[in-house]
């Protein structure tokens, strides 16, 4: 095959493929010639070619020019602005009314002033003086005693879980509560831990007692003391993911785990993603004295994955009472809205099922249904449902990231997918 034809196929398929969009200029015949090592025929006979076969089109003084239109990426597109999430009762991201974000710009540029400590790159570990204030926070809040050495902080769970798995020897096996826990499970298996749903077979239990279903479930007080008894007598590693215990309304207040077993087999793991903002990616977990031990002779593998202004921010947020105040302030708003639209389902869905989780963050809705569940994304809601007995469907609601104002509209387009 000659060179033109080489490049006339390389270049045919790099259109037709999407690498090279409609309108996308194509390298000047100079600069192709240098790209691809050719010479300059081989490259305007190429160019010639395609665009005889209506790949692309020549614009005097300017250039070549796809001209090509993928039929299939265009129906995507159109299939895609047809199937417009609406209402995302899915992903549980944040309400913009929950957060004062005038007050988090106000120290965010405050961190920024701290010119010296800006100069360096931040601690592996985490700046000490946040470390400090969650020392004192998770220890007023969750009774988990810790000195600031023993907790790392990090960009969100998945980074903190791969120290964690670089620190434990042995690559045992991990349970979790169920299959939703799906980011969690894939790390671990990452590193070479066996995965199953079944603690009492385990090495190491992952659990988050305040969620720890898709449903809001949250763990009784007994089963925790089981769970704490358990992994004393197997010396068993107990991963508590405190996620979500901010917002216990429908339950009694509940211990953590590493509470109730005195530190003891326990790495404890929170963030401030429900409580500020899902893009304030500052979480922190504390280890146990074995593991924090390991982690101080090993820190020169780890960097730190957190922004340093963020978490110089977050410590002065905290230390001047705001974080307090945002707790009671999203625990008030977050319920309202889940009060607020279970009752419009009740009013609309009277055959329906529906209850509230014992978190309050979520609205479980049983209802008789006989259609696709496509039917949700063409009519414009993300939702988790599960499939139940006697043609039913049971959906599950997350209204954080839907604004009280579109809870009509929502109603209205579930009543089309269902009815």
């Amino acid at each position: 095959m000659s060179k033109y034809n080489e490049l006339y196929n390389k270049i045919k398929k790099e259109i037709i493929g999407g690498q090279l969009n409609e309108g996308t200029k194509l390298a000047s015949v100079r600069k192709a010639a240098f790209i691809y090592n050719v010479s300059r025929t081989t490259v305007q006979n190429a160019y010639f070619a395609l665009a005889a076969d209506g790949f692309i089109i020549s614009e005097p003084q300017s250039g070549y020019y796809v001209s090509y239109r993928r039929a299939k990426h265009t129906e995507e597109k159109q299939q895609n602005a047809c199937n417009k999430i609406l209402y995302d009762f899915k992903s549980g991201n944040a309400d913009k009314n929950s957060f004062e974000f005038d007050l988090w710009r106000k120290y965010m540029k405050n961190a920024l002033r701290c010119d010296e400590k800006l100069l360096s790159y931040g601690e592996p570990q985490g700046e000490y003086e946040l470390r400090e204030m969650l020392s004192d926070y998770i220890r007023e809040k969750r009774n988990v005693i810790s000195s600031p050495n023993r907790i790392v902080i990090g960009a969100g769970h998945q980074s903190l879980l791969g120290i964690l798995c670089s620190l434990i020897e042995k690559r045992g096996s991990v349970s979790f509560p169920d299959k939703s826990f799906i980011q969690g499970a894939a790390l671990f298996r990452d590193y070479g831990f066996k995965i199953n749903y079944r603690y009492k077979d385990a090495e190491i239990i992952y659990v988050s007692p305040s969620h720890m279903t898709v449903l809001g479930d949250v763990m009784p007080n007994k089963r925790r003391i089981e769970l704490v008894n358990l992994s004393a007598k197997n010396k068993s590693l107990i991963i508590e993911d405190d996620y979500e215990s901010d917002f216990l309304y429908n339950s009694m207040p509940a211990p953590s785990l590493h509470a109730l077993a005195g530190g003891e087999n326990v790495v404890y793991i929170s963030s401030f993603s429900n409580l500020l903002l899902p893009s304030i990616r500052i979480s922190f977990m504390v280890l146990t004295e074995e593991l924090a031990e390991k982690y101080e002779k090993n820190i020169y593998r780890y960097n730190q994955t957190a922004g340093k202004t963020e978490q110089l921010a977050l410590c002065q947020y905290i230390r001047d009472g705001h974080l307090k105040m945002q707790i009671r302030k999203t625990r008030r708003f977050y319920t309202a809205k889940t009060k607020q639209f279970a009752f419009m389902l009740a009013k609309e869905f009277q055959n329906a099922k529906i209850d509230i989780s014992e978190n309050a963050l979520k609205i479980i809705m049983t209802v008789p249904f006989a259609k696709s569940t496509d039917i949700f994304e063409k009519n414009g809601i993300s939702v988790l449902y599960e499939n139940t007995e006697n043609n039913c469907l049971k959906l599950i609601f997350n209204t954080s990231s839907v604004p009280q104002k579109d809870f009509a509209g929502a109603i209205q387009a579930l009543k089309s997918s269902v009815r």
